[in-house]
């Protein structure tokens, strides 16, 4: 019998796509054992990566559920075939922050104890750096319904095991400094990945934690790191890059320093907030949260047993929205972090959209806001002034994007001003492919003239998240077929996102050449 062990997907990825599969038949885990003769139990450990699975059995789950969840040979990429000009109805609910579930799992090294993680949602990226965790000699382990994460760090981590290959293929393995400063006097991690979206540097964590003591070196593939023994009890940091990692990276390092450490300039993004009410459970206090300045109130040892639910991922109700924004529909979207969409929203309205919001109710966090947001056709006009992002509470620069495809909806000139990136206007030319009227005047600004007749087309995917996520939605919105080749990008950061968009009415069915 052939066991599938070390192929290009990995099995935590089969068992997501399997767990994905299921639910989207809308079996539950002893149905689906049930057809395959075999315990709930069984089902279970397959969807939790944890059982290795053989060929026949593949073959069987394939036909039970009716799908092609891995051919067996050479990888074959996944498509989207599009139907477009389809209105959209109904309710969708936003899953919790890809950004957030990444900072946390880097942050459940500084426990000794047991981080439960609520709501994490099934993600490419979230597999990375659970895939880096396990690898290094953490025990992560995901429930029954494959909703949480329960995580215990060893006493010493083998370091010296890390999977380099998944740690590589993303950016989030520079978040792993902070946390293992305080543990480890020197170590490597393998260079940053991650989206392709120009020159990022990493100068600026440098900043945020030499403070610290921490000295990289850049050696062959590797970023080799020193951490001075001798440091002041209480630290003040002045990052030159208000970013989000950046902050993190910095908290992270502060929360086992045993003294106090100031913070300024800091993110006060949604990521950053869900870390800092992560660490208050952990018996870290942090004062400032929200604001630019952070003190944080470090402690030598953490050893908790904590619960935490994830926020959910304002980008994400981003994306939401826009689909019903380009679409010409009603839809609702529940579950908005009202608090990080507020610029988005006030924008939009400038734009002519209407929309209606429900009372605010609190998360599973108890902390961060929510509503339900209900978009209307509307008739869009240009905004009088350029569109770009700013540090929070601004527009968020991960929001930017969608603002392309609506703009090329209203009517009018629009300016879009991406200034942190340097190549992500450049992908999202690629709209007019599909009848937009995109100019680029610049890597970093686009003239869009609206509104556009859309019509189908045939596009390879971008090679950056949210700029394939912008094509995908604007060929719902054209008529005819389309198709976007090349679309495993897309579940680095969104869980089932056709799936849940097919639930709305999207025409979209799932391929391989």
């Amino acid at each position: 019998m052939t066991v599938i062990e070390e192929t290009d997907t990995s099995v935590a990825e089969i068992g997501t796509l399997i767990r994905g599969a299921r639910q989207n038949k809308g079996l539950t885990q002893s149905q689906l054992a049930e057809r395959l003769n075999t315990s709930q139990s069984a089902i279970a450990r397959i969807e939790q990566g944890s059982q290795n699975l053989s060929v026949e059995l593949l073959t069987r789950i394939n036909r039970a559920l009716e799908a092609d969840l891995l051919s067996i040979g050479a990888p074959r990429a996944s498509h989207l075939r599009v139907t477009g000009g389809q209105q959209l109805s109904g309710t969708i609910t936003v899953k919790s922050s890809k950004n957030g579930a990444v900072a946390l799992l880097c942050a459940s090294l500084l426990n000794q104890g047991r981080t439960r993680l609520r709501g994490v949602a099934r993600i490419v990226e979230v597999d990375r750096i659970v895939d880096v965790l396990r690898s290094i000699g953490v025990k992560v382990t995901w429930s029954a319904d494959g909703h949480d994460l329960d995580i215990v760090p060893p006493a010493h981590l083998d370091l010296d095991a890390m999977d380099a290959d998944a740690a590589k293929r993303t950016r989030s393995i520079i978040m792993f400094l902070g946390p293992l400063l305080n543990r480890n006097p020197d170590f490597e991690l393998p260079y940053a990945g991650g989206c392709d979206l120009g020159t990022r540097t990493v100068e600026p964590h440098m900043i945020a934690l030499r403070p610290f003591g921490l000295e990289v070196v850049a050696t062959s593939g590797a970023y080799h790191a020193t951490v001075a023994p001798d440091r002041p009890q209480d630290i003040k940091v002045v990052l030159t890059e208000r970013g989000d990692t950046v902050t993190e990276n910095a908290i992270m390092a502060a929360a086992r320093h045993p003294g106090v450490t100031t913070i300024r300039n800091a993110s006060s993004n949604y990521m950053v907030q869900d870390l800092c009410f992560y660490l208050d459970l952990l018996g870290v206090r942090i004062d400032g949260v929200g604001t630019t300045t952070l003190t944080v109130h470090g402690l030598a040892d953490i050893d908790s047993d904590v619960d935490y639910a994830l926020a959910e991922d304002p980008i994400e109700a981003m994306s939401l929205l826009t689909a019903g924004i380009v679409t010409h529909s009603e839809i609702t979207v529940a579950r908005v972090p009202i608090e990080f969409m507020e610029i988005e929203l006030a924008t939009l309205a400038e734009m002519g959209l209407r929309y209606v919001l429900s009372e605010e109710y609190p998360a599973a966090n108890g902390r961060t806001r929510l509503v339900d947001v209900t978009v209307k056709p509307s008739e869009l006009r240009a905004p009088i002034d350029k569109i770009h992002p700013m540090p929070f509470p601004g527009l968020n620069i991960d929001n930017l994007p969608f603002f392309a495809v609506i703009a090329a909806c209203a009517s009018g000139h629009t300016l879009i001003h991406d200034w942190v990136y340097d190549n992500r206007a450049i992908h999202l030319s690629v709209l007019t492919r599909l009848g937009a009227d995109v100019r680029l005047l610049d890597p970093h600004r686009l003239d869009i003239n609206g509104p556009t007749h859309w019509s189908g087309a045939e596009v390879s995917c971008p090679p950056a998240l949210r700029p394939a996520v912008v094509i995908l939605l604007a060929m719902l919105a054209a008529k005819g077929t389309s198709v976007l080749r090349g679309v495993d990008i897309i579940a680095r950061g969104y869980e089932q996102l056709q799936e849940r968009l097919i639930e709305l009415g999207a025409q979209i069915e799932t391929f391989r050449d």
